[in-house]
């Protein structure tokens, strides 16, 4: 048996029929570059894993996010290689518990906590003394702020936003807080709404993660149509948005931002706004399914080749992949058939 999947609401790449534009229509190709791009993100989380003992948000959670979404999807994936991603983030966490419980947390502090917890909780990881621990960090991180802020060391786009740190630190505590700290998770994530609503903005790493966190905390309606049309409206007239307003559009800021409109419920993605972003994911996507995206970060770590393309592009071009996978993926309804001989 085999997952065919028939992408509903989408625009066929370069079809010259009229009212193409307009007009939405099956198409396989979306399947086809979702296949094409689990396979590399696959076999580049494997070559991570096996090379590095930490946990990293693009060669793990955002992997595991992706993977996630597509297997819901009905695409076939590596089943123990998915397995083996969630338990390398467990053991990282579980190799800084005692730096959790003295509330020092490890290197890349709230947002290694953050994004490390939203991984196990894509797979549904039980919850266990660590992951109870690593929450009751975040919710003692920097206690007297409604925000939480990110580390000193910024990476830029994935690193850097308070609203990125903010989501992550919303997300783990809702998934993960200890029920004893109920009251306090709830008091300081009332501060954070009421934040959120009045804080401003500067790119789109921002916006996005802004929707995010208010559609987390259920925020009001007509504040998150607001945040969501804001977003909307910097898509550009290529079909994708940039990172920042000097920039050329890239697949990082376009699979962020419709994978977040779409989650947030502001965007079907028969909209054609969606489409136009698919269109653009669609024919930025190089042929070894990958997307490229140019780094803007200063590493941090000794230069190694993790099994991506790129060269020293690979991890914010791993993160592109992902966000650009899943936003795919969402425009997909499966069918399961038997597989012709």
């Amino acid at each position: 048996m085999k997952a065919v999947c028939v992408c509903l609401a989408v625009l066929l790449v370069g079809s010259t029929l009229p009212g193409a534009e307009d007009t939405p229509a099956v198409s396989d190709q979306i399947a086809a570059a979702v296949r094409k791009s689990i396979e590399l993100i696959e076999h580049s989380g494997e070559v991570y894993r096996r090379e590095r003992q930490c946990f990293s948000c693009h060669h793990q959670a955002l992997p595991v996010l992706a993977l996630t979404e597509v297997r819901r999807r009905g695409f076939t994936i590596n089943e123990d290689e998915y397995k083996q991603q969630l338990a390398h983030t467990a053991a990282h966490l579980k190799r800084g518990l005692q730096s959790y419980l003295a509330g020092k947390g490890q290197g890349g502090r709230g947002d290694t906590a953050g994004y490390a917890l939203w991984t196990l909780a894509a797979g549904e990881w039980p919850a266990d003394e660590v992951t109870t621990a690593v929450a009751s960090y975040l919710l003692g991180k920097e206690a007297d702020l409604p925000h939480w802020n990110p580390p000193s060391t910024t990476r830029p786009p994935t690193a850097g936003s308070q609203f990125t740190s903010t989501a992550l630190a919303i997300y783990s505590l809702q998934a993960f807080g200890d029920g004893k700290q109920s009251d306090a998770i709830t008091a300081r994530l009332v501060k954070t709404r009421d934040w959120l609503q009045t804080a401003s903005v500067k790119d789109t790493e921002d916006r996005v993660f802004r929707l995010h966190s208010l559609h987390q905390l259920a925020g009001k309606q007509d504040q998150l149509r607001e945040f969501a049309q804001e977003l909307i409206d910097r898509q550009r007239d290529d079909g994708g948005w940039a990172q920042l307003p000097d920039r050329d559009s890239d697949a990082y800021a376009t699979g962020t931002a419709l994978v977040t409109l779409q989650q947030s419920g502001c965007l079907l993605v028969s909209d054609p706004a969606y489409q136009r972003g698919v269109r653009y994911l669609l024919k930025t996507q190089q042929d070894d399914g990958s997307w490229h995206v140019t780094t803007r970060a200063k590493p941090i770590q000794q230069y190694f080749e993790s099994g991506f393309p790129h060269g020293k592009d690979q991890f914010i071009s791993m993160a592109a992949t992902c966000w650009s996978t899943m936003a795919l993926a969402l425009t997909c309804d499966v069918a399961t058939v038997e597989e012709m001989p």
